[in-house]
């Protein structure tokens, strides 16, 4: 795929903050790349600096072949000339103009004439569905209509490449479900390559065809998002992607390739991963499968907490001091402190060093009779 965005060893700081820590990074042609992250994590750090709206202290941007930031060669091109288009968080309209006249604003500053401008807005306000609004300023409108304003007016001077600062972030839960379904199909039809910042997951994982996590300035993983819930880089992505988060749990691997968990009475296959080391099994939710009734593949929890979720429930179960959070879709009408069998699925766990936090043994890549046995070689899951 043709590279539309190339970085390298890109370093922000602010005072003693290293906001972006060489960071290297490429973006293809028509991809969705969602930069995901707590706050802090460099990611509306690294946007602002490809829109040129911040200054990096080292490294290099290039946006389709042209370099547009260099700190060795001393090279800044202005935020007009990048090629690249923004919608911020605050989506920035001017209060003062109408509709029309800030959707046409981006070409009346490159000097578009007017006719083209008036035709440009005309067909942007049909394309966002928004006939009959140009006439009307930003403060008559729901803020699901702002969005759709500060969008046409990213549409009206198309540029190859949309960034984008969170923009559903002031929306409510409703709207932003509607408006994730409208910036995918904008994406579809215009095919521009969309960078677009958030630190909501369910943002990223929905709307992206490739997802960035990132922390402390650096990438944790990038990869579809998929493979980010399925097979995390290492136990940060591991634990920042997912809701309610993953079962990630201490364990000592034996040399029988199998894992026996710290605080636990039980033990676990663990293919691939060393012997005799420490490591942390991780399974999420929906692979810890559980049972009412006593089985002789299983091993015996106590549920801790039940919380209901319309289409789903979570619940909470105990054995020793190994918590687990199970995600089930049925009705099993489970009450506090009552006993439950469990298994795993075996082929939906993956395997951290310890030390060093990274993945091992990666989901997939392991037997599918696998059991989760007792230590004392009893049921097995």
């Amino acid at each position: 795929m043709e590279a539309t965005i190339e970085i390298r060893d890109l370093t922000k700081r602010f005072g003693k903050v290293v906001a972006l820590d060489q960071l290297s990074l490429t973006i293809g042609q028509g991809e969705f790349l969602v930069l995901l992250g707590p706050s802090g994590c460099g990611k509306t750090t690294l946007l602002r600096s490809l829109a040129g709206l911040e200054t990096p202290d080292e490294g290099e941007i290039s946006i389709r072949e042209n370099v547009v930031f260099s700190a060795p060669r001393g090279i800044s091109v202005a935020p007009g000339d990048r090629q690249v288009g923004m919608v911020f968080q605050s989506y920035a309209l001017w209060p003062h103009m109408k509709v029309k006249d800030n959707i046409g604003f981006g070409l009346r500053v490159k000097k578009i004439p007017s006719q083209e401008v008036e035709a440009r807005v005309t067909t942007v306000l049909d394309d966002m569905a928004m006939e009959g609004l140009g006439e009307r300023y930003p403060s008559q409108l729901s803020g699901g209509q702002q969005q759709r304003v500060a969008l046409a007016r990213l549409l009206a001077t198309r540029p190859p490449v949309f960034l984008m600062d969170e923009p559903l972030s002031n929306l409510d839960a409703r709207l932003r479900i509607d408006m994730r379904s409208e910036l995918k199909r904008l994406h579809h039809d215009t095919g521009a390559t969309t960078v677009y910042v958030t630190h909501d997951q369910s943002e990223a994982m929905t709307m992206a065809s490739v997802v960035v996590v990132m922390n402390e300035g650096r990438i944790q993983q990038m990869a579809p998002p998929d493979e980010i819930y399925r097979q995390p880089a290492n136990i940060f992505v591991a634990g920042f992607i997912g809701m309610p988060r993953i079962n990630l749990m201490a364990a000592q691997t034996l040399d029988d390739g199998r894992a026996r968990f710290e605080g636990g009475d039980f033990t676990l296959p663990a293919p691939g991963a060393p012997p005799n080391a420490k490591v942390f099994v991780g399974a999420r939710p929906e692979d810890v499968l559980l049972s009412l009734e006593p089985m002789d593949d299983a091993v015996e929890f106590q549920v801790y907490a039940v919380l209901p979720a319309g289409p789903e429930t979570i619940v909470q179960i105990r054995r020793g001091d190994v918590t687990l959070f199970a995600r089930e879709t049925g009705q099993l009408g489970l009450v506090m402190d009552q006993s439950v069998w469990v298994r795993f699925d075996p082929s939906a766990i993956n395997i951290y060093d310890e030390a060093s936090g990274e993945l091992v043994a990666p989901e997939g890549k392991r037997p599918q009779d696998a059991n989760f046995q007792l230590a004392d070689g009893g049921g097995a899951v």
